[in-house]
């Protein structure tokens, strides 16, 4: 049974952040990333998209769906033919909420950079007497 995400909009919540739901929920499977992918630069139908997947046509289609559903995909049909296109938007949009919270990743990138330097040029020991006996 497919996994399907139903929620609905709480009281003060946007649209927008029900829109996100949709995006990051339909990123979440590989299957659907990898269709992504394939769909980068080419419209292609949706036989094409499902050839490499071991998976039936309809199990492909699902995930088609989930992707039209959040707009990360265009279906245009003509009669029994369907072809697919990204469409980049939600993306972007998705990539601008994230980016609201890059200033921790800044700070994680210079505590790595730091300790890399560390790494790099370690400082010098001095070297203290030991106490006891010489031989």
């Amino acid at each position: 049974m497919p996994l399907v995400a139903i929620r609905t909009v709480e009281p003060g919540e946007s649209v927008e952040a029900e829109q996100l739901d949709r995006v990051f929920f339909a990123l979440s499977d590989p299957v659907r990333r990898a269709i992504l992918e394939r769909l980068d630069g080419d419209a292609l139908l949706v036989s094409e998209l499902a050839a490499p997947f071991a998976m039936s046509l309809q199990a492909v289609s699902r995930h088609i769906q989930v992707l039209v559903r959040a707009g990360l995909v265009r279906q245009e049909r003509t009669g029994r033919i369907s072809r697919c296109r990204l469409n980049a938007g939600p993306i972007f949009a998705a990539a601008v909420w994230l980016n609201r919270y890059s200033k921790y990743w800044r700070a994680q990138f210079d505590l790595l950079a730091a300790t890399l330097e560390r790494l790099d040029n370690p400082t010098p020991r001095k070297r203290t007497p030991r106490k006891g006996k010489r031989r």
